[in-house]
């Protein structure tokens, strides 16, 4: 209240002095207007320093507006470059996910495709299953071929030769004295040796000489088959047990399905390699069980690991024959009954070694006599 009434000037009314209040003098009224100029001048003051901080705040209020805009603008795309991001990332995963699911399944046809391939491979080309077949125990003694006989499979000839009764089989161990003795043809042999003999006294006899030729395979085809429904199974254990007691104890164990197999419509022990065929009356049982490979087999009161494999059988398919000279092999026919069995193979070897009858030294004999029958077996020379 002091300060507005000192913003005023307060002018004496007619008949104030008549009120008793005191004259106002010029002075005093030019102080109060310099009184009142100051005042309005620091009001003045005041009004431009309040509007100027209300500028301020109002830049610095706009200024901040445009921050948070522009920070809320930041945010908007931040926001919406992750949820582009996440939803990135998530149809990533979904695809990935969607790529190993597939991966997966073409494996899986691919393992299948591969399994059919590997089956109708060893189907068709059975030399591709030879390392499923059994194995056989095997020493090397030696190098006995060169490389231009590598990859090849040699035959050795086992030739059965018929022998009639009164013929006889003589082998020399130089084949021109073999030559020698089957160009004379006929060949008259002493029985009776002895240098007091007279001529009325001395037997002899007269044989023929012939070469001898036999046929020798030059060329073998073998068709290999193999059993879709039969399985081979070795690595059996020696066991004192009758074989009709193991083969019942194998389809016992075989005919099981929880074994892997199925009902056994045969067997049959192999007496030459000591292994079983089992052939079952479903398909597709011994591929199942030729794929394991191995098998853990109960016998008795031992735990067996039984190999199981293909079974194949061969039948020879084509078979060419050559015929061939036995070079130091003399063929003597015509040979009478006269003297024992062993009498006369000593006459013979007798007469057809002296070198004064074309003969040579005789490295083998084998002589039949009449009325028997007998058969020689011829190998491979190895001279």
């Amino acid at each position: 209240m002091d300060a507005e009434e000192d913003s005023f000037i307060r002018l004496p009314s007619p008949g104030s002095l008549e009120d008793g209040f005191p004259e106002v003098t010029a002075e005093q009224v030019r102080q109060q207007i310099e009184r009142c100029k100051e005042l309005c001048n620091a009001l003045e003051q005041d009004h431009a320093k309040q509007q100027m901080a209300k500028e301020a705040v109002e830049q610095r209020t706009r200024e901040l507006r445009k921050e948070g805009e522009l920070l809320h603008k930041n945010t908007e795309q931040q926001m919406s470059l992750n949820r582009d991001e996440e939803r990135s990332r998530q149809m990533g995963i979904f695809l990935a996910k969607d790529e190993v699911n597939r991966l997966r399944q073409e494996k899986q046809v691919l393992k299948k495709e591969l399994e059919e391939l590997r089956k109708r491979v060893l189907w068709e080309d059975p030399v591709m299953m030879l390392p499923a077949l059994p194995e056989k125990k095997m020493v090397f003694k030696g190098l006995v071929t060169n490389k231009d006989n590598m990859n090849k499979l040699m035959l050795t000839p086992l030739i059965r030769y018929p022998l009639l009764g009164g013929s006889a089989l003589i082998t020399f161990e130089k084949a021109e004295v073999a030559q020698r003795i089957i160009e004379v043809k006929e060949h008259v042999v002493e029985l009776s040796y002895g240098e007091d003999l007279e001529e009325l006294d001395r037997c002899r006899v007269q044989v023929q000489a012939a070469p001898v030729d036999i046929l020798l395979p030059s060329a073998l085809e073998i068709g290999l088959t193999r059993s879709s429904r039969s399985i081979l199974v070795s690595d059996l254990p020696r066991l004192a047990i009758p074989e009709e007691a193991l083969l019942d104890k194998l389809e016992l164990f075989f005919s099981k399905t929880k074994n892997g197999g199925g009902e056994v419509e045969s067997r049959e022990f192999l007496d030459d390699s000591g292994q079983v065929v089992l052939t079952f009356v479903e398909d597709g049982v011994a591929e199942l069980l030729i794929a394991r490979g191995h098998i853990q087999v109960l016998i008795g009161k031992g735990r067996y690991e039984l190999k199981i494999s293909p079974c194949v059988s061969g039948d020879m398919t084509n078979l060419q024959f050559q015929p061939s000279r036995c070079p130091r092999t003399v063929l003597l026919s015509g040979i009478p009954d006269v003297l024992g069995e062993e009498p006369m193979r000593d006459a013979l070897e007798i007469h057809f070694q002296k070198a004064s009858r074309g003969g040579g030294e005789v490295d083998a004999l084998a002589y039949v006599p009449v009325g028997k029958h007998g058969v020689a077996v011829f190998t491979e020379d190895a001279g």
